[in-house]
């Protein structure tokens, strides 16, 4: 298996803002790799800069096995590019974007017209092909741009939070389309601000924050070295929360925390399954009956707070 991006040592600045700072990645062929971070970490402009639409201050980018900084034009010729805000003449139909976008990449005019067609009937904008964009909601706007990412069925894709903007529904939809792309051979480097995404999607996810990588894997993997499972117990009286903190506290090593409101007391431990048995225990033999008990498994949310200190929101940077 080939690699199909390649980032090594690259550097963007802006005035005396660093916005990537030594940032290395490398994308096999036919994989998803998902670049997760807070505001301002750096992921828009490092797909710029791979996509072409920005120089590198240093460091070295090659897509397809193409040098980006001595062969641009060669590079936009393999590449689809959605960013994350859609790109489409709204003063021209939804066919009409999609069939310029074809002959522009020079599939000529009876391929063209078959690919915009084709795309619209999978990204469920048939019945408004006619209309003009400026008339469509941003969702179909996001869809639109999307489908034109895929006009050519380019063997590496990237995609700055395609489904921002999207109901559940057509996010679903467009992961569908993404996992097909996929299987059939794509590579795809996806930034997005929904952690559920990147779960399902990527094949490994690198986590960036002021420009540098702070974490790459396996989301499974991130998950067990730095989400950290929990052992929440939820208590039917006030009274009960400090005994059974101190029973978490022994089992835990000194890591239970309650909540007074919620009469919820939880504590990160290193074995869920050990734990939860030895807390239930004694519960057992100090008559306390919880009204819920169990283990919260670590998610990317976790592993995305624990690594960065900040919530997953996004913003263009």
């Amino acid at each position: 298996m080939g690699v199909a991006i390649l980032a090594e040592g690259l550097v963007k600045r802006f005035g005396t803002v660093v916005a990537v700072d030594g940032l290395d990645l490398e994308v096999p062929e036919g994989t998803v790799l998902g670049l997760l971070g807070p505001n301002g970490a750096g992921k828009t402009t490092t797909v710029r800069m791979l996509s072409t639409l920005l120089k590198p201050d240093r460091g070295r980018l090659e897509v397809g096995g193409i040098d980006v900084d001595l062969y641009p034009q060669r590079v936009r010729k393999v590449i689809g590019l959605s960013g994350q805000s859609a790109a489409v003449d709204e003063y021209l139909t939804g066919y009409e974007n999609l069939e310029m976008i074809g002959r522009l990449y020079q599939l000529g005019k009876s391929k063209a017209r078959e690919r915009a067609n084709d795309l619209l009937e999978r990204f469920e904008l048939t019945d408004a092909a006619n209309r003009p964009v400026k008339t469509y909601s941003g969702g179909m706007r996001r869809r639109l741009d999307l489908a034109a990412a895929l006009i050519v069925s380019p063997p590496v894709v990237f995609l700055d939070e395609p489904t921002t903007g999207l109901d559940p529904r057509s996010r679903m939809g467009m992961w569908d389309i993404i996992g097909e792309r996929v299987r059939s051979g794509a590579t795809v480097l996806l930034t997005t601000q929904y952690l559920e995404e990147a779960d399902r999607l990527a094949d490994e996810i690198v986590v960036i924050d002021k420009g540098k990588a702070i974490a790459r894997g396996k989301a499974d993997e991130l998950k067990r070295e730095f989400g950290g499972e929990r052992l929440v117990v939820v208590v039917r009286e006030r009274a009960e929360l400090e005994p059974v903190r101190q029973m978490l506290d022994e089992v835990s090593g000194g890591r239970a925390v309650a909540d007074v409101s919620a009469h919820e007391i939880s504590a990160e431990v290193t074995s869920g399954p050990r734990a939860l048995t030895d807390v239930v225990l004694r519960l057992n033999a100090a008559e306390i009956d919880p009204v819920d008990i169990g283990i919260h498994r670590p998610t990317l949310d976790d592993v995305f707070l624990k690594l960065t200190g900040h919530a997953a929101e996004e913003k263009s940077q």
